[in-house]
């Protein structure tokens, strides 16, 4: 059997990148399942979703948003942290650097670990590296919700924490007038879920159906195309807890069977594979997702920090 190579240091081809016009002054950037990214525009600034790896890469996406609006960036809002979201920051020039408040707990408690773990996974996405200045803090959070009013006839955009997920500190944004929402990688439309750091019972269950309270008739997940109309919002949230509830599932029965990770992992291969084995970063994923839930049913709480040393050896004992 070919040994698979480590997690996406293979995956070396450039994705084509679309910018979608989805209402008045409402973007997103999408990239063949690689991050999404968006800018909402105000009366007379611009509210930005996600960062992406770098400054370079970051940079690369403002001058195609500058083609459409010279606006400057008063608020960058990030949706979670992982290195490859947060550390093109620098790049916006934003007044205010907007995040849940276990975010900015966790940027402090494994910011440097993390930042070295993503970049060894996916060395294509940390564009020009060395323009990284450090790592992204918020300079402003919140618990619950935040609102920011666009100015103008714009309307408001509404920040809300929905609950564990993805991390325990997920936000999602959403346009109630346009009915629009960035719901960042607590939805993934057409692309694997990661959940090396997730919560994965209250995820799939009263975090997703608070996703899907707001109603919303666009949709854009942390990677995959735009959803667009009230059924493919809905079969996005359906496709996301359906792969979190297979995991729940295959892993579980596995560990009640006193079986082992490694089992658990190929059992949990075969369940997934046929529907979702062909999206973007499945095998990348898959093996860090079922760790960290083999660690959550048996009684750890908090995920484990990612290392890049943890990261090989999940990776030989699961995936060589």
């Amino acid at each position: 059997m070919t040994k698979k190579a480590f997690a996406s240091s293979a995956d070396l081809a450039e994705k084509a990148q679309t910018l979608e016009n989805l209402a008045d002054g409402v973007w997103a950037l999408t990239a063949e399942g690689d991050p999404n990214i968006g800018a909402i525009e105000g009366e007379d600034f611009l509210v930005c979703f996600e960062a992406l790896a770098t400054p370079v890469a970051a940079a690369d996406w403002l001058a195609k948003l500058r083609e459409h609006t010279d606006k400057p960036v008063r608020y960058l809002v990030l949706s979670h942290y992982h290195a490859v979201r947060v550390l093109g920051a620098s790049a916006f020039d934003a007044d205010v650097i907007v995040a849940h408040e276990n975010t900015r707990a966790l940027v402090a408690e494994r910011g440097k670990e993390d930042w070295a773990s993503e970049f060894g996974r996916m060395p294509r996405l940390a564009k020009g590296a060395e323009s990284v200045p450090g790592l992204t803090w918020p300079t402003l959070t919140f618990s619950d919700r935040l609102t920011i009013d666009l100015g103008g006839d714009r309307g408001d955009l509404v920040l809300q924490y929905c609950g564990r997920g993805h991390t325990e500190g997920d936000i999602v944004a959403w346009l109630p007038r346009q009915k629009i929402l960035y719901a960042g990688d607590l939805v993934e439309a057409e692309a694997a879920l990661y959940t090396g750091d997730a919560f994965h019972r209250e995820w799939a269950s009263s975090t997703l159906d608070r996703v899907a309270a707001f109603g919303a008739e666009t949709l854009i997940g942390g990677r995959g195309g735009v959803s667009r109309g009230a059924d493919a919002v809905d079969a996005a949230i359906a496709q996301t807890r359906h792969f979190l509830d297979t995991m729940l599932r295959e892993v579980g029965a596995v560990r009640d069977a006193g079986g082992t990770l490694k089992e658990a992992f190929e059992r949990t291969h075969a369940a997934l594979n046929d529907q979702y084995g062909h999206w973007p970063i499945f095998e990348h994923c898959l093996p860090f997702d079922v760790s960290r839930l083999w660690d959550e049913l048996s009684g750890i709480e908090r995920p484990v920090v990612w290392t890049a040393e943890r990261d090989r050896e999940v990776w030989d004992q699961l995936q060589g």
